[in-house]
């Protein structure tokens, strides 16, 4: 609990069997204030093939299971899951550390929605993904969305490490539609569509566990990088649109 507020951790799993379990428990003892800040760890097991979901119930996490394809479905899932009242998205990797969560929650009180970046230089690790090219063009892609929605600043369009609060998931979740990997940018856009208020924030960004099924490779990062393009021009006429009608 952080400030009397229910705090749900929700993993999103595909085949995350070597480092789910220590995830689970890494952020259960995350503690602030004498006692434990996370009330609930919401594993959504995305059709995993190996030992996920049951090593993720051993270590006290719920486990509810998304059958539909998809690191966009499966956090939207996750989304709707959760019970606390700030509710955080991280990925169960071993790419963030646990304690970076009192980073997002220190500024839950400002603001409905809190967005990590990984793009700080001194925050990443040398065994971590994040070489030049990915880094700048998550820079660029974010930069891109900043610009055309006048959105707060932006440094990264991929990181998953984010707060938001319960009650403002209701108001983006009819702007939620990109089932796939490119999720990060929609849900965005969806909060500043719909008067979220949010920040970013750098956390610490260190080498995952096993290989990264998004940006594992050029070509993943090429087709990733080019679906958030599209979801950013794709969704612009929408809030021209709505822009207007308020105006």
């Amino acid at each position: 609990m952080w400030l009397s507020q229910t705090v749900t951790v929700v993993f999103p799993a595909y085949n995350e069997e070597p480092n789910i379990e220590t995830a689970v428990k890494d952020f259960q003892a995350v503690a602030y204030g004498g006692g434990p800040i996370v009330d609930e760890i919401v594993v959504v097991d995305n059709n995993s093939r190996d030992r996920t979901a049951e090593l993720a119930a051993t270590a006290g996490a719920r486990v509810v299971t998304e059958t539909r394809q998809g690191y966009g479905n499966a956090l939207q899932r996750g989304l709707q899951e959760a019970t606390g009242e700030l509710v955080v998205l991280c990925e169960p990797d071993g790419t963030f550390v646990a304690r970076d969560l009192i980073k997002l929650l220190a500024y839950a009180e400002d603001f409905e929605m809190v967005c990590g970046t990984r793009t700080t230089r001194e925050l990443i690790w040398q065994e971590a993904n994040m070489g030049w090219f990915l880094r700048w063009g998550n820079y660029a892609v974010a930069k891109l969305l900043e610009l055309l929605y006048g959105t707060a600043s932006l440094t990264d369009c991929g990181c998953t490490f984010r707060l938001i609060r319960r009650a403002a998931i209701g108001r983006i979740s009819g702007d939620l539609h990109v089932g796939r990997s490119h999720f990060l940018p929609n849900m965005v856009i969806a909060a500043h569509m719909n008067g979220v208020s949010f920040m970013e924030i750098p956390v610490t960004y260190r080498g995952r566990v096993g290989e990264s099924k998004i940006t594992g490779s050029f070509q993943g990062m090429f087709k990733t990088g080019f679906a958030m393009i599209g979801v950013i021009l794709g969704m612009w006429p929408a809030y021209r649109s709505r822009r207007a009608s308020v105006r």
